[in-house]
């Protein structure tokens, strides 16, 4: 049953045609991945879909009461705001309550004897009762706990880039919503935080429409592809896997038919030029014939998309570290590193946000200093440094001259020479795109543009910070297949499960406090040898706690004790007892109305005895168990 109807949908910006009549629908419970090069309209698409942005033409149908939730690829906030604040933030009813409730509280701290704040308090607790907001308000925090935010009271103007990425994620999945609308979800977000959102995600109640670089995400969460590429949108019903298989047969087949149309254009272009006159009615049309075929150009530039530069020439040494020592604050990054880089290196880079990998990259390419210890660089080394940090491009600059800046020509393995025009075709700048200028170019297309420039320094160490993030998809692809046959050295940090399974062959592992240990392998076997190592931990934990109970086991009991006779017999009468006396301060609380000092004497009774009942019952449980144990 389709839940969104979406109809003749166009957008343009300028002269560039975004959508050109597109149309699909969602059906209940989808997981949608929408994927595309940068800058043709994923992100513009999510903010339509979400009211955010207007179309041109076309229109939208849903439910009136339909509910849509839209995590931002670059979220921003009300800075004065506390998390929870920012995460209740929203006009569903029950997130009003939340937000009043947590507002109430504080007061609460501040000024305990107030009663306006205590009957206020009271109002909304029986509000919470009648929304059954307490689950969410759990569920909250334990999102937020998940994603590593512990401090809910914070004001989000004190927390990091990566911290605010996280709480919009919370924030988007704890709202009530038909349709969840993500941009870019895993960004800044650690490999373990990934596998739980995936974990999430598969288990959540509404649509999902996601735009992810994230390979093993999309083919994990999805079950059906959205392709937007030209203005055109096209639906393959499957996941990611499912979608490269049948786009290659899809480009197979384009292929083809364009074979096919400049064999038909070269016969009757020769028949042009042997001087055909356009004077009979057959002519002219075969003319007009000649015209529609050039028109009819498919895109075919998918299949020369690969690319392998040279790269200059690297000596026998290429970076040495030495007892490498580095902290910021009171916390210890790295602790007395020593590692020797070869010709040749395929290194990853991993670890938990803020452990202190980029500041690594940072010190080997001299961009900030050590506290200690030592960095030799080779005479012959050349390093091109891809960085996460933001860019800031000269606007005033045209794509072509950009690169130009670098080099107007460069030299591939084969020894020939590209072009900088060619090498910007490669990475899907059109020659009719290459005199736009940066300004007007989008997120996505400024990263690819910025990754270009690095590689047409044509280094032989290449440092790659975080290079997945903001790249779209087939630019990944693209510099994959670079790394396949570039000559140099690699080091990346990253925390993309596929493209580390693909370009590296072993590991630098951040644990924290400044311990970094070694892994031969890629990022998958890491795993798989991280699962057994807790597993064989696990196994040796029970079997040295077997252990110890063997050496103190007591000859086996036949009987209770008397003390445990006396709490057996009676458990059962304290348990209903009470609960009866729980029910019945209920019952006096509804009683005593605006009384809001009986009321809040008559709450503390209640959780006084509401835990003294836990502990009955946790004590019964125990009790139950004893006897069966001796009944056997």
């Amino acid at each position: 049953m389709s839940i969104l109807q979406v109809e003749q949908l166009v957008k343009t910006y300028g002269i560039k045609s975004l959508f050109d009549n597109i149309s699909f629908a969602i059906a209940e419970k989808q997981r949608i991945g929408l994927i595309g090069v940068n800058g043709t309209g994923k992100s513009t698409l999510l903010k339509v879909l979400a009211g955010i942005e207007s179309s041109d033409q076309g229109h939208i149908a849903h439910a009136n009461d339909f509910r849509i939730e839209y995590l931002p690829q670059n979220p921003e906030f009300e800075e004065n705001l506390t998390v929870l604040e920012q995460i209740y933030y929203g006009d569903a009813l029950i997130m009003k309550s939340l937000r009043e409730y947590e507002q109430t509280l504080l007061e609460l701290e501040q000024e305990p004897e107030n009663e306006r704040v205590q009957k206020r308090l009271f109002s909304l607790q029986q509000k919470m009762d009648e929304l059954d907001a307490w689950d969410a308000s759990s569920t909250a925090k334990t999102i937020l706990n998940k994603l590593g935010i512990t401090s809910y009271n914070k004001k989000v103007n004190e927390l990091s880039g990566g911290q605010k990425k996280r709480v919009a994620i919370a924030k988007a999945l704890i709202q009530p919503a038909d349709l969840l609308l993500l941009d870019e979800p895993t960004n800044h977000l650690d490999n373990a935080t990934i596998d739980w959102l995936e974990s999430y995600l598969s288990q959540y109640r509404g649509a999902i429409m996601l735009v992810t670089h994230d390979r093993y995400f999309l083919n994990r969460v999805t079950n059906r592809i959205f392709e937007l590429h030209k203005g055109s949108l096209y639906v393959y019903e499957g996941n990611y896997e499912y979608f490269l298989e049948k786009k290659a047969e899809r480009e197979e087949q384009e292929l083809s038919s364009e074979q096919k149309r400049q064999n038909v254009l070269r016969r009757e272009l020769a028949w042009l030029r042997r001087g055909a006159k356009a004077r009979t009615t057959k002519q002219k049309a075969r003319i007009q014939r000649v015209e529609n075929l050039q028109d009819q150009k498919q895109d075919t530039t998918v299949a020369s998309m690969e690319i392998s530069l040279g790269a200059a020439r690297l000596g026998k040494k290429v970076i040495e570290v030495q007892g490498l020592i580095k902290s910021i604050g009171n916390k210890q990054l790295v602790n007395d590193l020593d590692y020797l880089i070869v010709p040749g290196e395929r290194l990853g880079i991993i670890g938990p946000n803020g452990a202190g990998k980029s500041t690594l990259l940072n010190m080997l390419a001299g961009k900030s200093e050590p506290d200690l210890g030592s960095i030799e660089i080779g005479e012959t080394v050349k390093i091109g440094y891809y960085t996460q940090d933001a860019l800031e491009l000269n606007e005033e600059l045209r794509i072509i001259e950009y690169i130009k800046e670098v080099a107007e020509v460069v030299e591939t393995v084969d020894g020939s020479m590209i072009t900088a025009e060619q090498m910007l075709e490669r990475f899907m700048f059109p020659r009719s795109m290459q005199w736009t200028y940066i300004s007007r170019l989008s997120g996505g297309e400024r990263r690819r543009l910025y990754l270009l420039r690095v590689l047409m320094s044509q280094p032989n160490v290449l440092f790659l910070d975080e290079p997945t993030n903001d790249l779209d998809i087939q630019t990944l692809s693209i510099l994959e297949d670079y790394l396949d046959s570039f000559p140099g050295v690699v080091l990346t940090v990253s925390h993309d499960r596929y493209f580390l399974d693909r370009v590296v062959d072993h590991l630098l592992v951040f644990k924290g406090d400044g311990l970094i240990t070694r892994f031969q392998g890629n990022y998958t076997e890491f795993l798989e040898q991280e699962k057994l190592e807790k597993e064989q931990a696990a196994i040796d934990k029970a079997v040295e706690a077997k252990q110890q109970a063997m050496q103190v086991e007591q000859p086996k009991r036949k009987r209770l004790s008397y003390k445990e006779q006396l709490e057996w017999d009676t458990i059962e009468d304290r348990i209903a007892e009470l609960e009866e006396k729980i029910e019945n301060i209920k019952q006096d609380v509804i009683k005593a109305g605006s009384d809001s000092e009986k009321v809040v004497k008559l709450y503390e009774e209640q959780q006084r005895l509401e835990q003294e009942l836990e502990q009955a019952i946790e004590r019964w449980t125990e009790l139950t168990i004893l006897v069966e144990e001796l009944q056997n």
